[in-house]
């Protein structure tokens, strides 16, 4: 594996340049495999990261959320295209929405016309400053009050009009999947995902959880606004001046309560799991073939504030092939407070890169880096 070399600098750079406290990369290729490290797990000690770290996977456990709604509709449970009101009358029919049009489809693939979650006012006056997050990082988030946020604000266009990232869809279709099963959704999760690909070292994190086993990093992170600054006053014009000044020390966020990622994402995970996960989705082997090809059926995200160059399906993205230069390349990934993790593979699954960082998402730069390091495709170059 000789551009094995390639990645390892690029794990160096991310430490050096982007200012990530400390970076892994864990390779599949065929039989063979190769863990890389850079960096730091913990600021204090300069303890160094090693395999076999557990780490939040932020957003990645929407595609958990998506195969074990995929799964229940193989088994007759319900179907993609139930609306909400069949499933939770009313929960939608607030602000402007209508639970008879939005479908569980909608939801899961972003398209349902919900405004982005993490722009509603309750989110960003509790974590946007880093006096609000010590203050709130151990605040537990019920389903009510999930599915409340999710709908605090006015839509942002007509269900399946266009892609637009939204978590309290995904909050949604977590209060669906116990409604329908009777379950917790994190029961749900183990027994349609994680147990029967022997993920070993990945669960949803109970809301009562607010650390990690060993071994794992410390998380780090400065991305917040000056203490004084309002949230609400923040526009794509003004918020760099609105943010803190750079050279602060990285505050500590390993211990929190991140309830607040329910189905949108609070599973915790290894970089091993993430590409036997990511495995299983792109080659089809957990879902039948009519729900892997539902999985795999993309929108394009082009116009959001989402990933560049990239079409989402439930839970999962692909990168256009105008990107690649005609290769088929799949991914899971996902950010939280101290963390960022993505896994990018061929859809054979023979060919799989996972990565996290202890720090949450600063740039795409490593991740285009990654993938044209271990895959030799210059992602990076076609998207700059």
């Amino acid at each position: 594996m000789a551009m094995n070399e390639n990645v390892q600098q690029v794990l160096d750079w991310s430490v050096a340049e982007v200012g990530i406290p400390g970076i892994v990369a864990e390779v599949k290729n065929g039989d063979r495999t190769w863990f890389g490290t850079a960096g730091v797990a913990d600021i204090r000690t300069g303890s160094p990261r090693r395999p076999g770290e557990y780490f939040h996977a932020g957003s990645s456990g929407k595609a958990f959320t998506a195969a074990t709604l995929l799964t229940l509709e193989a088994e007759g449970r319900l179907s993609l295209d139930d609306t909400v009101n069949a499933h939770l009358p009313g929960v939608l029919d607030v602000n402007g929405y209508d639970g008879d049009t939005i479908t569980i489809r909608h939801l899961l693939s972003n398209t349902s016309g919900l405004f982005p979650t993490g722009l509603a006012p309750e989110v960003a006056h509790r974590y946007a400053t880093r006096s609000g997050f010590d203050q709130h990082r151990f605040d537990t988030f019920t389903t009510e009050e999930l599915l409340r946020l999710a709908v605090s604000q006015p839509p942002v266009g007509a269900p399946g009009e266009r892609f637009e990232y939204a978590n309290g869809g995904f909050y949604i279709v977590g209060a669906i999947i116990e409604k329908v099963t009777g379950n917790s959704y994190a029961d749900e999760v183990e027994r349609t995902v994680t147990r029967p690909l022997g993920l070993t070292h990945t669960w949803v994190r109970p809301t009562t959880d607010t650390g990690y086993p060993d071994p794992h990093p410390r998380g780090y992170s400065h991305q917040f606004l000056k203490d004084g600054a309002d949230p609400a006053a923040l526009t794509p014009e003004n918020w760099q001046s609105l943010m803190e000044e750079p050279g602060l020390p990285p505050l500590d966020v390993t211990e929190l309560n991140s309830s607040l990622g329910y189905a949108a994402g609070n599973v915790v995970s290894t970089t091993g799991d993430m590409i036997r996960f990511l495995t299983a989705m792109t080659t089809g082997s957990l879902l039948p073939p009519a729900q892997h090809r539902q999985m795999w059926t993309t929108v394009s995200t082009e116009g959001s504030y989402w990933m560049p160059h990239t079409r989402y399906g439930l839970g999962l993205f692909e990168f256009d092939k105008q990107a690649t230069g005609g290769q088929t390349l799949r991914g899971v990934g996902g950010s939280l407070w101290g963390s960022w993790c993505f896994a990018v593979g061929t859809p054979d699954g023979q060919h799989t890169v996972a990565v996290h960082t202890n720090t949450e998402w600063k740039t795409w730069d490593p991740m285009f880096k990654v993938i044209e390091a271990e895959f030799g495709i210059s992602i990076g170059e076609k998207l700059s």
